[in-house]
């Protein structure tokens, strides 16, 4: 690998720079970049008509933009740090010299990185290298022609200094993601036609940045197309293990077992990788890799110890993981590929995406990061990144929340450190992130060992896939961690030495100091009057001074700062003030859509929902891919009963995040409400007019297109059906999908059971029957017993025996003879529906006539009975008297309940009872029992109802049963 400073000390780059041709254009950063622009149009122009001499200039612009990017990267991201000073080689010696100068150029510079609003770090040391490395990659001439061999390798040069531009924004820019992803479509294509071994890398990176950009299901193809190149295998699988020192049986614990392919690819990539003399200054070979911390815990083991046996004898546990892998040691896998490695931490990255964030996903994602650490990673980076990785999942468990944090100081101090130069080989103009040490710089631990080292070569092989946070972000991310175990006041001191006043002033909002907060913000946007001819221009914004009301800062800063539209929206969130969002808004040119999606929360929050869509649109013009703004623009329309617009605002949002179920749930519940001669786009489906009548058949008119009554629920129903399988634990949803199904015509009563069956899992331990949906199991019954056979009916065959709750047997019907639908009805009434009733006379009537339609006497008979005693103890039918209506439908529903029963008895009594002895019925004293009911009944309602129809009702059963 060529050193980086020796392709920027080259002739063409010293031509391309200028820095031999001072220019007033080099004091200003657009000037500078405007005459790289031009002296880039002027080298490509000399060699117009000369092929050989054009890719020439082909090869030449993309090697100094990469070296450009290389060395931004490894003086902020991987260190170590730079031996040479970045502003000698890139500005004129009159810039590069003058400190002033210096410092009004790379804010410039800062401050033209902004996209949409979004600003970068404001204090990015050597901020001219990116800045160089973007001009001269996204200039024209830089790409090659479709016909040249050097076309992907000119895009791909294009697409990773773009994807590291939005890595540096505070958030993803929509404008920038549409360039990347025009690009991208390119070298995608050709990368399908193509697909080689050699391919891996990139399929990688296409993985990194579409996971950056949240097109998940994109980075899972191009993984699995990278693991595919490389002949990776892995699984992640179950293994018997013990994780605690106290732990007596072996019980299974998640791991990857992973194994790369052993062919001369791999072996290739290997020695590209570490192609590099790992030697120390005396020439002794290193370890490059930092030190893992110990977890250090009185229970919780170093790491899992697995089973010797389950190892011996993979194949036991009869799962279905390939035989190659079950061979592994779950305790001694082989060493990984660097490429595998980074695979395995692109899919917990995938995970961590896609999933919330609760125990569960962390315990998924753990085993990918600890399978890269165990594998004995030989690569700096890698092993830095699966050390990253596993800490911030550790940050939340209480047994390692400790580990985590002391893991990611380390990484934080070792990046600072070995990212720092010293104050001779570059001039500082930003806030000093170093700390003391007995080099200049020191950390919270002890300074990094040769051993914990790599040269650069190494550590910038796969930084591209890995896209490894950068100094400042991991610093951040540090402090972020703190505030998550409160630890405020250390959160604070390092936000302060970064100076990046919105997150203090975030801090102080949390801890209930929002004046604090206020008059950060305030003193990043407004400046005393009084103070405008004391304080220097460029150190206002670092002055903190409580002695200063907001109300005294009332001149607004000239220019603003670069994160001025994020600034006015912090502080319209503190004031509750649209006049902030309305400024954030304007200040970015009307490009900050976090500024539109402020006022639409803020007015939707107040009931103004025409004002709430007008925002949320507005921001969908700057960005079009934000799926959150989607959703809640559905919202708004779903409660101002815009039916259409909210199916087009969920539709959208599905079609970015086709995994969100609230998205297809609310879809479906505007689909619900949309006419039926509105279509789902919004538009009227209205017949068109008639022609060509004839008078032989009324009935076909041509030119008429009938409407379909049912159309919009069917799209509900399938779009239920979808957030059901994505939010499986929404009792709402499958209510909703019980709900829809019933309407459509025929009624899909598969779903309908598979419905009420997850209804009454979910809700059944809490609200009893009352999850159950009686009409809906009355309507299916009916179905079931007009469409289906009795047991009677049924072709001859060997009846089987099964046993009741009661445990005695019973004769079913064998499930050959039965319909999946029957079987499915059947399962749901016994085993679900019947042990939840508790007062419902409907539905052991239910139990009652399924019971029948199986032959079922006995059972039939108590599931009546049953009933019969639910509606008895209905309080108040015998208490008021016949002006009370709600007591008289009671008393209805007694003497119906009554009457039932006595039916039934007759019926039912002298069948041969289901799993008896030979001969025997179901109940000899059944005439005494119908009595026993209707005397108890006429006895209890004697006094309120005596002279009703109904007592003569029951009176005239019960001479029935006497003469009987």
């Amino acid at each position: 690998m060529t050193d980086p400073q020796e392709i920027l000390r080259t002739e063409d780059s010293v031509f391309l720079l200028g820095r031999n041709t001072y220019t007033s254009k080099h004091s200003t950063a657009k000037g500078w970049m405007q005459e790289v622009e031009e002296r880039i149009d002027t080298l490509a122009e000399g060699y117009e008509g000369q092929e050989d001499d054009r890719n020439q200039v082909y090869h030449c612009l993309q090697e100094i933009g990469i070296a450009a990017l290389d060395s931004f990267l490894q003086n902020n991201v991987t260190g170590p740090p730079l031996q040479w000073d970045s502003a000698e080689l890139v500005f004129a010696p009159e810039v590069a010299d003058n400190i002033c100068k210096l410092r009004s150029v790379r804010q410039a510079l800062i401050h033209e990185l902004s996209v949409d609003g979004e600003a970068v770090y404001q204090h990015i040391p050597n901020v001219e290298l990116f800045c160089l490395a973007k001009c001269i990659l996204n200039h024209p001439a830089s790409v090659a022609p479709r016909s040249v061999p050097g076309y992907l390798n000119s895009l791909w040069a294009r697409v990773t200094v773009n994807f590291w531009h939005q890595k540096l924004l505070s958030e993803n820019a929509a404008s920038l993601q549409r360039f990347i992803y025009e690009d991208l479509d390119c070298i995608e294509e050709d990368l399908r036609k193509y697909n080689t071994k050699e391919d891996a890398p990139r399929f990688i990176q296409l993985a990194t940045i579409h996971t950056q950009h949240g097109l998940d299901h994109r980075a899972r193809d191009s993984l699995q197309r990278a693991k595919t190149s490389t002949g990776l295998e892995f699984e992640l699988t179950g293994r018997l293990g013990k994780r605690t020192k106290f732990q007596e049986n072996a019980l299974s614990q998640l791991v990857v077992l992973a194994k790369s392919a052993s062919d001369g690819y791999k072996e290739d990539l290997d020695a590209q990788a570490h192609s590099i003399d790992e030697t120390s200054g005396d020439g002794t070979t290193t370890a490059s890799k930092p030190d893992e911390l110990n977890l250090n815990d009185d229970t919780l083991l170093e790491s899992i110890t697995f089973s010797k046996s389950e190892a011996d004898h993979p194949s036991a546990d009869g799962s279905d993981v390939h035989p190659t892998l079950a061979a592994l040691d779950p305790s001694n896998q082989p060493t990984l590929n660097p490429l595998d490695s980074i695979i395995l931490l692109a899919y917990a990255s995938s995970i961590t995406n896609t999933s919330p964030s609760d125990g569960l996903t962390r315990e998924e994602t753990l085993p990918y990061a600890t399978r890269v650490l165990q594998g004995s990673s030989t690569n700096w980076q890698i092993y830095t990144q699966a050390l990253l990785v596993r800490s911030r999942i550790e940050g939340y468990r209480s047994r390692t929340v400790e580990r985590g944090l002391l893991q990611l100081q380390a990484l934080v101090d070792q990046v600072i450190v070995e990212t720092t130069p010293s104050s001779t080989t570059t001039s500082s103009t930003g806030p000093s992130i170093q700390v003391q040490s007995d080099t200049g710089t020191s950390s919270f631990l002890p300074k990094p060992k040769p051993s914990e080292s790599a040269p650069a070569q190494e550590r910038l092989a796969f930084i591209h896939q890995l896209a490894s946070p950068t100094r400042w972000e991991l610093e951040a991310e540090l402090a972020a961690r703190w505030v998550s175990l409160g630890g405020l006041r250390t959160a604070l001191e390092i936000y302060e030495r970064l100076q990046m006043w919105a997150e203090v002033a975030l801090c102080w909002a949390a801890n209930d100091r929002e004046d604090k907060a206020r008059r950060i913000i305030c003193r990043q946007l407004y400046t005393p009057a009084e103070a405008l001819n004391e304080v220097p221009q460029q150190f206002k914004r670092t002055v903190d001074d409580d002695d200063i009301s907001i109300e005294d800062l009332s001149v607004e800063r000239t220019p603003l700062p670069a994160d001025a539209p994020r600034l006015f929206c912090i502080l319209g969130d503190l004031e509750k003030s649209p006049s902030a969002y309305e400024k954030a808004w304007n200040v970015s040119n009307h490009r900050y859509a976090r500024a539109q999606r402020s006022l639409g929360k803020y007015y939707f929050s107040r009931g103004d929902l025409q004002k709430a869509d007008d925002a949320y649109v507005k921001s969908l013009k700057v960005n079009a891919l934000n799926h959150s703004t989607w959703f809640s623009l559905g919202c708004v329309r779903l409660q101002s009963e815009n039916w259409a617009g909210a199916v087009d605002a969920f539709g959208r949002a599905i079609q970015i995040e086709d995994k969100d179920a609230e998205s297809w749930s609310n879809m479906a519940a505007a689909l619900i409400q949309l006419p039926t001669e509105v279509t789902a786009n919004g538009t009227h489906d209205v017949p068109q007019k008639q022609v060509d009548h004839s008078a032989e058949d009324d009935d076909e008119i041509s030119g008429t297109r009938k409407t379909d009554s049912q159309k919009n629920i069917r799209s509900a129903f399938v779009a239920l059906k979808r957030a059901a399988t994505l939010k499986r634990e929404s009792h709402r949803i499958w209510q909703n999908l019980l709900n829809v199904a019933v309407k459509l015509s025929p009624p899909p009563y598969t779903d309908i059971i598979i419905a009420q069956t997850r209804l009454i899992d979910l809700l059944g331990k809490v609200e009893g029957e009352q999850c159950i949906d009686v009409e809906v199991m009355e309507g299916l019954l009916a179905h079931l017993i007009a469409s289906a056979p009795s047991l009677a009916q049924r072709p001859p065959s060997a009846t089987p025996t099964a046993t009741n709750h009661d445990g005695d047997e019973i004769n079913e019907a064998p499930e050959g003879n039965r319909l999946g639908f029957e079987n499915m009805l059947t399962s749901l009434i016994l085993t679900k529906i019947n042990p939840l009733i508790t007062t419902s006379r409907r539905l052991h009537l239910l139990v009652a006539k399924l019971s029948l339609h199986l032959h079922r006497p006995r059972a039939a008979l108590e599931a009546y009975e049953k009933a019969w005693r639910c509606a008895l103890n209905t309080p108040g039918w015998d208490e008021n008297g016949m002006n009370d209506n709600d007591a008289e439908a009671k008393w209805r529903d007694v003497v119906d309940a009554t009457v039932e029963l006595v039916d039934a008895y007759e019926s039912l009594g002298e069948r041969i009872k289901e799993g008896g002895k030979e001969g025997e019925v179901v109940e000899k004293g059944w005439r005494f029992k119908g009595r026993s009911a209707i005397r108890g009944v006429l006895g209890r309602g004697k006094e309120v109802w005596e002279g009703s129809e109904e007592m003569e009702r029951l009176r005239r059963r019960l001479e029935d049963l006497k003469g009987g």
